[in-house]
């Protein structure tokens, strides 16, 4: 491929598959910016996922990049606060930031009730869901494949890609960390609040793991304590991280609470893995 110039102020775009590679027939919503009962600014109907590239300074750059997935329930994805400002973040220091839009389950007219109706009917949710949790994992993998392939275009060392997801991007980046190949294995994962994933078993080599959630939310902190049992039990490095308050979904907002610095866990984590200098 060739060179795309890429600044922190202006980051590229660019396609996960090329033409072809990925069957879209009787995908017929639009991709657009929509908003959710609760005005959370957010995308819908992503029919060709993309990678959207934040470069740090290249004065500041310190090899590392992390893939960031956005949650949303797998109808949409929450891009500013589980997006944009975490590859902000994470440019400021030094870290490569890919922001992942993934395959969603399909919304039409009825958005954004149809979410709300679908949570509420967990036989009905999961019906909707199952169907794109391949595709999700794919395209996942697909990231770490394209990112590692353009590593010494963007300033990346190809041994130090990792993958971060929140609720719905948890999920992704859970299956990623069991259902890899040799070219999409993650150097290291981040499971933020996440969903559960289907059941698999835990690769020999699986990567480390960096697992953070809130104790009031019941869902992730059931998922979180799981795996973190999972992968020690495994013998693969795991690190754990359990705020009494925080709820979820809360991202990069601030809420007045110790889990506001959550991320700074992560880069002290990246340090201690030997992942950043």
């Amino acid at each position: 491929m060739d060179a795309i110039p890429v600044t922190p102020a202006q980051p590229s775009i660019i396609p996960l598959w090329a033409e072809g590679e990925i069957d879209t027939a009787g995908w017929n919503y639009p991709e657009e910016i929509a908003f959710t009962t609760y005005g959370l600014k957010v995308i819908r109907n992503v029919v060709h996922p993309s990678l959207t590239v934040y470069l740090p300074d290249p004065a500041k750059a310190t090899g590392t990049a992390v893939i960031v997935a956005p949650g949303g329930a797998y109808h949409f994805l929450a891009f500013e606060h589980e997006g944009i400002e975490v590859a902000h973040w994470l440019n400021a220091q030094g870290i490569a930031a890919l922001m992942l839009k993934y395959r969603l389950v399909q919304t039409g007219d009825d958005f954004p009730q149809c979410v709300e109706a679908h949570l509420k009917d967990p036989q009905t949710m999961a019906a909707v869901v199952e169907p794109v949790f391949p595709l999700i994992t794919a395209d996942g993998c697909q990231a770490i494949r394209l990112v590692r392939a353009r590593a010494a275009e963007w300033g990346i060392d190809p041994h130090r890609i990792g993958i971060m997801g929140f609720s719905a991007g948890g999920m992704l980046t859970l299956s990623v960390a069991h259902h890899y190949d040799s070219s999409s294995r993650p150097d290291f994962a981040a499971p933020i609040y996440p969903a559960p994933p289907p059941d698999a078993p835990i690769p020999q080599d699986a990567p480390p793991l960096f697992l953070l959630c809130a104790a009031d939310d019941d869902m992730a902190s059931a998922v979180t304590t799981r795996f973190y049992a999972a992968w020690r039990s495994a013998g693969h490095p795991v690190e754990l991280h359990i705020y009494s308050k925080g709820g979820h979904g809360f991202g990069m907002n601030h809420k007045g609470l110790p889990s506001d610095s959550w991320i700074e866990r992560f880069t002290e984590w990246l340090k201690a893995q030997g992942f950043l200098p």
